[in-house]
């Protein structure tokens, strides 16, 4: 009986897979630029030729993009199988910020319980200088405008994410963000977020990375569905201060 002959791959396809594996591992992200041809062809030990051949079959495949002159990038279409139906949910859904928070307080939890249990020293370098930086905005929250205060809060989870070595976690939380806006997150300028809840929001915050940082995942778990649920609340007692708010003009018009 013939043995049948077992094919080696392409060393291209050998690459491909590579590059692939770095995306979905969240290590290069969507609309970054890929290193130089020569500068993959060293880390890799291939050719140039190798690396251009992967680099081809990955654009075929709509992983990458080129632009003439401008080098090759991640495309920015990687995840949209998940994030446009979730942005038709928002559109049509009275209820998607609710429903939102419902999948944070599950899906954050778990990303900092693992998180608590993986994160490498590198990781933790990291989940330390994004701590540094949203702790900064919290202190001084006239020191940059909305964007800068939601982005830091943003970065600060996905670099949690990022720490759990979880891939689909991670580009979960990665795509959910891009779509959640700022109806789900505290607005440092409003009416409703004082002193008090941006003293609550960083100890929330302090007790989550100190967490995290110890390799504590229970507690890390219990610090992140806590703070939350603590959106939750503040972002219904905002809404019932709106509705009460439009009561009161009502009146005032029909008087």
């Amino acid at each position: 009986m013939n043995t049948p002959i077992m094919k080696r791959p392409r060393l291209s396809d050998e690459i491909a897979e590579k590059i692939k594996n770095l995306i979905f591992e969240g290590a290069w992200v969507r609309g970054q630029r890929l290193p130089a041809e020569r500068e993959l062809a060293e880390s890799f030990g291939v050719s140039r030729p190798s690396v251009r051949e992967a680099i081809h079959s990955l654009v075929a495949m709509g992983l990458l993009q080129t632009q003439h002159g401008g080098g090759t990038y991640v495309a920015d279409e990687v995840g949209a199988i998940f994030r446009d139906p979730l942005q038709n949910v928002l559109l049509a859904n009275a209820d998607a910020q609710r429903d939102l928070l419902e999948f944070r307080h599950m899906v954050e939890g778990a990303c900092s319980y693992y998180a608590a249990l993986r994160a490498t020293e590198a990781d933790k370098e990291r989940l330390s200088e994004a701590f540094r930086v949203l702790k900064q905005h919290y202190e001084q929250p006239h020191s940059a405008n909305e964007q800068q205060h939601q982005d830091a809060d943003a970065h600060f989870h996905l670099v949690i994410a990022e720490a759990s070595h979880n891939a689909v976690l991670l580009h979960t939380i990665r795509n959910t963000y891009e779509v959640l806006g700022p109806e789900v997150r505290i607005n440092f300028g409003g009416v409703q977020e004082g002193q008090n809840i941006r003293d609550d929001l960083i100890a929330q915050h302090q007790a989550l990375y100190e967490a995290i940082m110890q390799g504590a995942a229970d507690n890390a778990l219990l610090a992140a569905q806590g703070h939350i649920r603590y959106i939750q609340d503040v972002l219904v007692e905002k809404a019932e201060m709106q509705q009460r708010e439009a009561r009161a003009k009502r009146r005032l018009v029909s008087f």
